[in-house]
């Protein structure tokens, strides 16, 4: 029974002590601290509640460790500056869009960045595992989901799919994907009224589905990741291909994704093709090696109020006046330079770390280029 996790809980948190529930689904309801009563038919569940049966006892499902997937930034070859970026997203759960030509590597990149990140604790990993129980897609037996969760829809997703809808209602992608990472691969290929009703849930990290007959509010926190070409053809950004597209062509493809959406990502990653000394280079970093010190800057960007340096303040005011930079904009950028000086060991934000911060921007002709 899809739910039986959610059910159970509330049945815990009204007092109650038992539950009867479908015997398949009894290792998820124990999961919720309650006893499960399994039952394989109405017939049973009768039985039981007359006295004539006991009810057997259901051992609750171990945590299971985190597994590998086998995804691991040795893999990739030069691309120095989106494997930075990279960092800087998995730290302090940046917005990345990574543009270029096809075979640079944004896809591989990003597929990476689930595991530059920490398990959830028992709390998220059981919220993140209710959510997933709901939408019917947890595993008898398999116990707490123990690794951040990773979504990535196709370009042909509805908006329904992706923020949630449907009889019931459903969560979407955004939904499944709460603590953990969503992949928009070939963000423009997407329906454009479908990426704009991403725009809230990414703003607030929920989700509220109204229906006639009901309504539900889902959670969506998740690190938004995305990759997209310059042009329909692919060749634009790469010096040894000609761009066959129209400039009409160039600017209805970038339009596709609009300057609202475009503005929640912190960090965008314009990726050339690698040369050939770059991809015979020595391998470098290990998505250990990242993790780790990933993991070393969350007590200083837990613990810091984003002190900044007085130097470092009067950039962001001078890139205020000078660069089409909003509120929004401003709020990012500092979020961003106070990660990269949590990266680097230290508790205040200074210019190097402003100047960091605002390479990322998105360019103002960045629809156009």
């Amino acid at each position: 029974m899809p739910g039986t996790l959610a059910v159970a809980e509330a049945a815990r948190h009204a007092g109650l002590r038992r539950i009867i529930c479908a015997e398949e689904s009894a290792p998820e309801a124990a999961l919720a601290g309650i006893q499960p009563v399994p039952v394989a038919d109405l017939g049973e569940a009768c039985a039981y509640l007359r006295g004539r049966v006991e009810a057997r006892r259901v051992q609750k499902p171990e945590r299971r460790a985190r597994v590998a997937d086998g995804l691991d930034l040795v893999d990739v070859r030069g691309q120095e500056r989106a494997r930075r970026a990279l960092e800087l997203a998995a730290a302090g759960r940046h917005a990345l869009l990574l543009a270029g030509p096809p075979g640079t590597g944004k896809t591989m990149l990003a597929r990476r960045l689930p595991g530059l990140l920490a398990p959830p604790d028992e709390a998220e990993a059981i919220e993140v595992t209710r959510i997933h129980s709901i939408a019917g897609l947890l595993q008898h037996h398999a116990g707490l989901i123990s690794s951040p969760p990773f979504r990535s829809p196709h370009h042909s997703a509805t908006l329904a799919a992706l923020v949630g809808g449907g009889p019931g209602p459903r969560p979407g992608e955004v939904s499944l994907a709460h603590r953990g990472v969503l992949l928009l691969d070939e963000l423009p290929e997407f329906a454009r009224h479908a990426l704009e009703g991403l725009r809230q849930p990414l703003e607030d990290g929920t989700v509220t589905v109204s229906r006639a007959a009901a309504h539900a509010t889902f959670p969506a926190r998740v690190l938004l990741i995305a990759t997209m070409n310059l042009c329909p053809c692919g060749a634009r950004g790469d010096t040894r291909l000609e761009c066959s597209c129209t400039p009409a062509a160039i600017s209805g493809y970038a339009n596709r994704v609009s300057r609202a959406l475009l503005d929640r990502f912190d960090l965008v990653v314009t990726m050339p093709r690698g040369s050939g000394a770059e991809l015979a280079a020595p391998a470098g970093e290990s998505t250990a090696a990242v993790a780790l010190r990933v993991a070393g800057a969350q007590p200083i960007l837990q613990a810091s109020c984003e002190q900044v340096s007085g130097a470092a303040a009067a950039m962001l005011d001078q890139a205020v006046d000078r660069l089409p930079l909003s509120a929004r904009g401003r709020a990012r950028t500092l979020r961003v330079a106070a990660t990269a000086a949590a990266l680097a060991g230290v508790d205040v934000v200074a210019p190097e770390h402003v100047a960091e911060a605002l390479s990322y921007r998105a360019p103002a002709d960045f629809n156009a280029a």
